[in-house]
């Protein structure tokens, strides 16, 4: 039976630093010393010169989930050649308009077996990802391998 145990850097606590830049925008920079612009839409008041804040919580899933990923199928010698994630998030109608259900489709392409990508993906979403670990939201995801999609139409939970 394969274990899969993943180590990180760093440890339980990030910090990030957020400054306002006028109007509604915020530069945002982490511990990593990398920054980002966020904005808000011009319909908002913004103008719309940034990633708005609610497109990189969906941006976060995907880069947390996607780094789990790579990592467990590394671990179980499946070879990625390429990989592409969307996101899609639905939000509540009323304030605070919380997400709640992101679906997410990964698409891989390499030489791997479907069933490892699956057992990849739900490590991941129910283990591994503290993005989606913290969200409260219901995941639900679908998957491709070389062009074929699992499930065929929809989405797993």
């Amino acid at each position: 039976m394969l274990k899969i145990k993943l180590s990180r850097q760093g440890g339980n606590h990030v910090k990030v630093n957020v400054v306002w830049k006028g109007q509604r925008k915020f530069a945002a920079t982490g511990e990593s010393g990398h920054s980002v612009l966020m904005d808000a839409s011009i319909e908002a008041g913004g103008e719309g010169k940034g990633v708005k804040p609610t497109e990189m919580v969906l941006m976060g899933v995907a880069g947390c989930s996607g780094i789990d990923i790579v990592m467990i199928l590394e671990k179980m010698r499946e070879k990625v050649s390429r990989f592409a994630i969307e996101v899609d998030g639905e939000r509540a109608d009323t304030e605070p308009k919380r997400f709640t259900t992101i679906k997410v489709t990964y698409k891989l392409e390499g030489e791997m077996r479907p069933a490892n990508v699956e057992k990849a993906i739900r490590l991941s979403l129910d283990k591994y990802c503290s993005v989606s670990n913290s969200m409260n939201a219901r995941f639900a995801f679908a998957y491709e391998v070389n062009g074929i999609r699992y499930p065929e139409t929809g989405f797993m939970a």
